[in-house]
């Protein structure tokens, strides 16, 4: 099925619960703005490459890039978080619960971005969605395990091979450029940032726009008292928008992620920003193309990890690792109860 622009725009402003689940939608995807897609240009900002403003600007149209050709090319991860829980049965409870998920998500990912922790929304959005269909089905069965799975090697992808990645590039980069002056390479990584970061804000999109939008839809589909669809094709304008709002959430917001991100955990040289943009961005489209869906933050921020700890441990701050880290492992149980116990209040209300 193929959703029209003009097919939506009747639609969402005739079905009330349409006109809501897409407005809570669109605020999962800005709060993604200020909370993760900050992530992919805190290094070029960081080593003074790019202007925050200029910055912001490459990532929404690299954002919407990233979308766009990948959801072209493979729209897995988008099918994946489509199929990962079962909002079957009554597509009006299950519209509900959905509506719910979306509330828990923002709920949880604002109070992180509050305190400057860049969270993964990835996870938020899978928890939320999880807790929610436990709530609707009274237990596991909402829960597609097959998918799931696809979850727990992403977490394990993202984590592990960002940091090994970080630290053997940022070293293969010393080695080629072992006999450059500073100053020289101050000069070719100062574009070369740049262009790292655009292809991070680029990978981000194949990413987490696949995920939100593959969300809108089963929203849309909901809305309409579909809840049998198992297959959907990404209408355009879905891309645009989606891109749109995460990039206005990136300049409304992501100044506090990319403080975290960029400086603070980590002081870095032109050269290991680039190194760790490339790390990144190769773990994410390894993971794109195999339909993995996983996080940007955490693949990102474990680049920079391992970046840092090739020059000595000590040049990460381990402190602020340290909270980041305690965010990610209570992201999946404290999104999901929060998705559970909005699902039975909103159920009950409505």
């Amino acid at each position: 099925m193929v959703v029209t622009f003009s097919d939506f725009i009747m639609q969402v402003t005739t079905n009330p619960m349409l006109l809501i689940t897409t407005l809570l939608t669109l605020a999962v995807i800005m709060v993604n703005g200020w909370t993760d897609a900050p992530n992919a240009i805190a290094t070029c900002v960081s080593t003074r490459s790019i202007s925050a403003r200029s910055a912001i600007l490459m990532a929404a149209f690299f954002n919407f890039l990233g979308v766009f050709v990948m959801t072209m090319i493979n729209a897995n991860v988008a099918q994946t978080i489509y199929n990962m829980v079962d909002f079957g049965g009554n597509s009006k409870d299950a519209l509900v619960a959905l509506c719910a998920a979306l509330v828990a998500i923002v709920t949880w990912s604002t109070v992180a971005w509050w305190f400057g922790i860049p969270t993964s929304e990835s996870h938020a959005l899978i928890a939320g969605l999880s807790g929610a269909a436990i709530a609707l089905h009274n237990g596991l069965s909402g829960i597609n395990f097959s998918e799931w799975i696809k979850v727990l090697y992403g977490l394990a992808l993202s984590t592990a091979l960002g940091f090994v990645m970080g630290w053997i590039v940022v070293k293969l980069t010393e080695f080629i450029f072992r006999g450059f002056s500073r100053r020289t390479t101050n000069i070719i990584f100062q574009d070369a940032q740049v262009a790292s970061g655009a292809a991070m804000a680029f990978m981000h999109g194949a990413q987490d726009g696949q995920k939100f939008m593959g969300v809108f839809m089963l929203g849309i589909y909901l809305a309409n008292g579909q809840a049998d669809a198992t297959s959907f094709q990404i209408p355009v304008w879905m891309m645009i928008l989606c891109s749109l709002v995460m990039g206005l959430g990136t300049s409304i917001g992501g100044y506090k992620i990319i403080k975290s991100v960029g400086m603070d955990m980590c002081k870095l040289e032109k050269y290991q920003g680039f190194s760790a943009d490339m790390a990144a961005a190769s773990c994410l489209l390894i993971s794109s193309i195999s339909g993995i869906p996983v996080s940007t933050t955490h693949t990102k921020t474990t680049a920079i990890m391992g970046v840092g700890a090739a020059k000595r441990l000590s040049s990460v701050n381990w402190g602020l690792v340290s909270e980041m880290v305690w965010t990610w492992v209570l992201t999946f149980p404290g999104c999901g109860v929060i998705g559970y116990l909005m699902a039975k209040l909103f159920m009950y209300l409505f």
